[in-house]
């Protein structure tokens, strides 16, 4: 990898779904953040086969550890028999293979206890890894029926409108139909336009205004005159 398990776990964690969508122009949300959730679990394998590695490496140097500790006692055992038996050369040589043992003692150690600190390490990755993903999934979730809410709200909306679009044209031939029935002239053919319709209605408003405006100088004048 070309950073450390420890530098893409933090970079991860401290990240989120709203700056990563942030950054994506011209995609869709949905698929920029279920991408990075499948990434998710990816790093979560990694982080698990490097568990594993460790948990292998512990293996061994623990393994090992007890078959020197237990080379070194029974060494001392045979030292033991060999000064009885006045056989200073084979207690010695023991005594030297003894002392080998002994140095690797201290590196066995450290491994073991590097292992058990790199273990500890890599699950607490684990755990805040699946925590971020569920995270995620949640916010993805909440995105997703947020989304459909809005969608749904906007249908809703249009399909208001061409109903009360389609009463307002049965509305009208309805009146059409009885004015040419009753009159004899025919009515209006074409339906009417919710748009047109509130500008005419605008109109006969503003024409209404002016009457009244033309009628109230009108009375001033005569008042004055």
């Amino acid at each position: 990898m070309t950073e450390s398990i420890a530098t893409r776990v933090s970079r991860i964690i401290s990240g989120g779904l709203n700056a990563l969508v942030d950054a994506v122009e011209n995609v869709a949300p949905e698929i920029v953040m279920e991408q990075a959730i499948r990434e998710m679990g990816t790093v979560i394998d990694e982080v698990r086969h490097e568990l594993g590695l460790t948990a292998a490496n512990k293996h061994l140097a623990s393994t090992r550890f007890q078959e020197e500790n237990h080379k070194h006692a029974k060494l001392a055992e045979q030292i033991s028999v060999a000064v009885q038996q006045e056989r200073d050369d084979l207690a010695a040589a023991a005594v030297a293979q003894q002392l080998d043992i002994e140095a690797q003692f201290p590196i066995l150690e450290r491994t073991l206890a590097d292992c058990v600190t790199r273990e500890k390490e890599l699950e607490s990755y684990i755990t805040a890894l699946q925590g971020k993903r569920r995270e995620m999934q949640e916010e993805l979730a909440r995105y997703t029926a947020a989304r459909q809410q809005a969608q749904s709200s906007e249908q809703g909306a249009t399909a208001i409108a061409r109903t009360l679009e389609t009463k307002v044209e049965k509305a009208g031939s309805a009146f059409d139909r009885i004015l040419e029935k009753a009159t004899g002239m025919p009515g209006r053919r074409s339906p009417p336009d919710i748009a047109i319709a509130a500008q005419l209605a605008e109109l006969e408003e503003l024409s209404r205004k002016h009457r009244i405006q033309e009628r109230l100088a009108a009375i001033k004048a005569e008042i004055k005159g």
